[in-house]
């Protein structure tokens, strides 16, 4: 059963209780472009208290150097170590777990920050923010359409120009079962100033439904997003929480990593309802309803 932390020892002991304080941004620490309230203040509170912070977020949109900037015009600091985003856990694991070959490239389906990340660990691209990829199917795209043989795999991500073009062009490169289908998320929305909007794994779903395939999603709710941070930072996961707003995502991924903790913030995606539901799948060991509360000094 969730525990609410709402009086002060609660939270104290809750404090007290972990080293490592692991962070979602999206509906955690803001909401579109507004910063939810007290954030600066609880997390100055836990850096002065010793605890580590890292911010792990799904947004593949934004690669680790744009989002330091991100948080720094919101009045909060991080050093580029501190955060890890799904475009940088998907570049590292495509560079550095599958080994992949320099003379194969990645066909992205996303926004820039994939394409940084892909670029710093030295892998070449295609597709993503090509301008001659944003535009409508043509009856000679029909004809014409060809895959690259240099193409081996294909990682998806939230893209918000995605088209019939790119979802053929993946598609076409889906059906040889050497080509590698990897997913950044499969967040199924995106919560952004006060709303939802469809998420990663709205992109991909149709290219999972057309060619049959799964995928490998390498966000959230994979462990292998945190054996990434743990091997950087070398602490011990069962004293480290993760504090999201999802329960698909965040606390399902609290639990697969075997965190010793997790809360949910109601300032996002995920209810106090679905918390009670009797046929809630994964629940948090705490939750709030705002990450603020946390510092009520």
């Amino acid at each position: 059963m969730s525990i609410k932390l709402e009086s002060h020892d609660q939270i104290d002991k809750f404090l007290a209780e972990f080293d490592v304080f692991l962070f979602d941004c999206d509906g955690v620490l803001w909401s579109g472009t507004k910063l939810l309230p007290k954030v600066c203040e609880t997390l100055d509170m836990l850096r002065t208290m010793k605890k580590k912070v890292i911010f792990v977020t799904n947004n593949s949109t934004k690669s680790r150097t744009t989002y330091q900037k991100k948080l720094s015009s919101m009045g909060i600091h991080a050093e580029i170590d501190e955060i890890f985003g799904s475009a940088y856990a998907s570049a590292v694991y495509i560079k550095r777990v599958l080994n992949f070959p320099q003379d194969k490239k990645v066909y992205v389906i996303g926004e820039s920050g994939i394409e940084e990340e892909l670029a710093s660990e030295g892998v070449q691209y295609c597709g993503g923010t090509d301008a001659g990829e944003r535009r409508d199917m043509t009856p000679e795209d029909y004809d014409l359409m060809r895959p690259d043989p240099q193409v081996g795999a294909v990682l998806c991500g939230l893209d918000t120009h995605i088209n019939y073009l790119k979802l053929s062009r993946a598609f076409q490169y889906l059906k040889d079962p050497d080509c590698l289908f990897l997913m950044t998320n499969v967040d199924s929305t995106y919560p952004t100033s006060g709303s939802l909007f469809p998420g990663a794994g709205s992109c991909s779903a149709p290219l999972k439904f057309a060619t049959g395939r799964e995928g490998k999603a390498l966000g959230k709710p994979n462990p292998e997003m945190l054996d990434a941070i743990e091997a950087k930072f070398k602490f011990d996961k069962k004293k480290a929480v993760f504090i999201g707003d999802r329960l698909n995502t965040d606390i399902q991924f609290a639990h697969n990593s075997g965190m010793g903790g997790s809360l949910m913030v109601l300032t996002g995606v995920s209810t106090e309802a679905e918390i009670k539901a009797e046929n809630a799948p994964v629940v948090p060991k705490y939750y709030i309803d705002k990450l603020g509360d946390l510092c009520y000094k």
